[in-house]
């Protein structure tokens, strides 16, 4: 008799437990689903900052070789120039060397030209020229080296355009 009393005590008892077990899952749910979101919004966050600071290095870079540029231009002609002292030449030739293995290192490269079919986005046509051998607008020579560093150009290169 007394089992029988306590029997829908009991039943109580679990229905509470069942719904405290259903509560405590949904809680657990929303947590698990906030969680989640936080941890893509913290990537999303770590791969923004990384392209922000790899575009930072980048500007600050193409800055800073900008700069160096005319130093380069005037190693390269001073390789050019005829000189007596065959070892001043030659450790002219090694700076210049060394110079463009330090730019090449750093991800600059020199834009190409002569040859190629002029290209606004890395060419600055200075002149124009009418030759017969050459093709429709293209470089028969080059006054001035243009670089960049992947795709950016730091520096255009200064042409002379056929036809």
């Amino acid at each position: 008799m007394e089992e029988e009393k306590r029997e829908p005590e009991i039943i109580e008892n679990i229905n509470d437990k069942a719904d405290e077990i259903i509560e405590l899952k949904k809680e657990l749910e929303e947590k698990e689903d906030r969680l989640k979101r936080l941890m893509a919004e913290f990537d999303n966050f770590k791969k923004r900052s990384s392209k922000e600071r790899e575009l930072l290095y980048n500007s600050l870079l193409s800055d800073i070789i900008k700069t160096l540029l005319p130093v380069l231009d005037n190693l390269e002609k001073a390789a050019c120039s005829s000189s007596t002292d065959e070892n001043y030449k030659q450790g002219v030739e090694l700076v210049l060397k060394q110079f463009k293995d330090v730019l090449t290192a750093n991800g600059v490269s020199e834009i190409e030209t002569v040859g190629t079919t002029f290209d606004p986005e890395l060419h600055e046509a200075v002149s124009s020229v009418t030759d017969d051998k050459l093709g429709e607008k293209e470089i028969k020579e080059e006054f001035r080296k243009g670089y960049k560093i992947g795709n950016k150009v730091i520096r255009h290169s200064m042409v002379v355009v056929a036809n």
